[in-house]
């Protein structure tokens, strides 16, 4: 399963559905641009170390934005931007579960909702 910034944000702050929501699946990626995402968001060094550390212990694999990768996120945003206000980032982690057959793992649904290409899971965050 390919997992959205959001989900992964939810578990570094503690969220036990979050947590959850990964353990339950053995075969953990993300998108390049999530990691660049939560790199971006640490506020410090020793929080780029903690995520850098949660992410290779829980076997995380970056996935890279590849030509495909990029080429399908451009039709996304001509198709989608527009009506639902997607984004450049969500465009390239959609595209990114959809050329690796992966399962997205996301609360973004406003974004991704309607995209037939994509397999998405929905994750609804603690209240």
């Amino acid at each position: 399963m390919l997992f959205d910034t959001d989900v992964l944000i939810w578990a570094l702050r503690g969220s036990l559905k979050a947590a959850k929501e990964i353990n339950e699946d053995s075969n953990r990626f993300i998108s390049a641009v999530s990691y660049m995402e939560l790199m971006q968001g640490a506020r410090n060094k020793r929080e780029q170390t903690l995520i850098k550390r949660f992410l290779s212990q829980l076997g995380f694999i970056v996935l890279p934005i590849t030509e495909a990768v990029s080429h399908r996120a451009t039709i996304f945003i001509e198709e989608n931007a527009l009506k639902s206000g997607m984004q450049l980032a969500d465009a390239l982690v959609f595209a990114t579960a959809c050329e690796n057959s992966l399962t997205l793992c996301s609360a973004n649904k406003k974004h991704f909702d309607g995209l037939d290409s994509l397999d998405a899971k929905v994750f609804v965050p603690d209240n």
